[in-house]
Protein backbone atom coordinates (compact mmCIF):
# COMPACT_ATOMS: atom_id res chain seq x y z
CA UNK A 1 0.00 0.00 0.00
CA UNK A 2 1.15 3.75 -0.90
CA UNK A 3 0.28 7.12 -1.19
CA UNK A 4 -2.54 7.77 -3.87
CA UNK A 5 -4.22 4.17 -3.43
CA UNK A 6 -7.80 4.39 -3.63
CA UNK A 7 -9.02 1.53 -0.51
CA UNK A 8 -12.05 0.46 0.72
CA UNK A 9 -12.49 -0.50 4.54
CA UNK A 10 -12.87 -4.13 4.57
CA UNK A 11 -13.84 -4.02 8.38
CA UNK A 12 -16.29 -2.81 10.56
CA UNK A 13 -13.77 0.19 12.16
CA UNK A 14 -16.34 2.60 14.62
CA UNK A 15 -15.32 6.54 14.69
CA UNK A 16 -16.88 8.94 16.58
CA UNK A 17 -15.80 11.69 14.71
CA UNK A 18 -17.34 11.80 11.61
CA UNK A 19 -18.56 15.74 10.46
CA UNK A 20 -21.46 14.19 9.93
CA UNK A 21 -22.01 12.20 12.74
CA UNK A 22 -20.75 13.97 15.12
CA UNK A 23 -20.44 12.15 18.26
CA UNK A 24 -22.68 9.52 17.47
CA UNK A 25 -21.16 5.86 16.34
CA UNK A 26 -19.94 5.89 12.90
CA UNK A 27 -19.22 2.40 11.05
CA UNK A 28 -16.82 2.89 7.79
CA UNK A 29 -17.49 -0.81 6.32
CA UNK A 30 -17.77 -0.37 2.75
CA UNK A 31 -16.19 3.68 2.74
CA UNK A 32 -13.62 4.14 -0.03
CA UNK A 33 -10.98 6.84 0.22
CA UNK A 34 -7.59 7.47 -0.80
CA UNK A 35 -4.23 7.17 1.16
CA UNK A 36 -2.85 10.30 1.86
CA UNK A 37 -0.02 9.33 4.55
CA UNK A 38 1.65 6.44 5.82
CA UNK A 39 3.18 6.89 9.38
CA UNK A 40 6.46 4.67 9.55
CA UNK A 41 9.06 7.91 10.49
CA UNK A 42 8.93 10.96 12.04
CA UNK A 43 12.03 13.37 12.09
CA UNK A 44 13.86 10.63 10.60
CA UNK A 45 13.58 7.52 12.90
CA UNK A 46 11.46 5.06 12.97
CA UNK A 47 8.72 4.97 14.23
CA UNK A 48 5.89 1.99 15.12
CA UNK A 49 2.33 3.70 14.88
CA UNK A 50 -0.36 1.56 15.62
CA UNK A 51 -2.89 3.10 12.94
CA UNK A 52 -0.29 3.82 10.40
CA UNK A 53 -2.19 4.43 7.71
CA UNK A 54 -3.90 7.83 6.62
CA UNK A 55 -7.18 7.86 4.46
CA UNK A 56 -8.78 10.75 2.86
CA UNK A 57 -12.67 10.01 2.63
CA UNK A 58 -14.37 13.49 1.96
CA UNK A 59 -12.77 17.33 1.83
CA UNK A 60 -13.65 17.37 5.34
CA UNK A 61 -13.08 13.46 7.15
CA UNK A 62 -9.52 11.75 7.36
CA UNK A 63 -9.29 9.08 9.76
CA UNK A 64 -6.13 6.75 10.94
CA UNK A 65 -6.37 3.04 9.96
CA UNK A 66 -4.11 -0.11 9.73
CA UNK A 67 -3.09 -1.86 6.67
CA UNK A 68 -5.45 -4.79 7.68
CA UNK A 69 -8.47 -3.22 7.65
CA UNK A 70 -8.28 -2.01 4.20
CA UNK A 71 -8.43 -3.16 0.66
CA UNK A 72 -7.02 -1.95 -2.38
CA UNK A 73 -9.64 -0.91 -5.13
Amino acid sequence: MKVGDRVRVKDSVIVYHHPEHKGQAFDLKGEEGEVIGIATEWQGRPVSANLPILVKFSKKFKAHLRENELEII
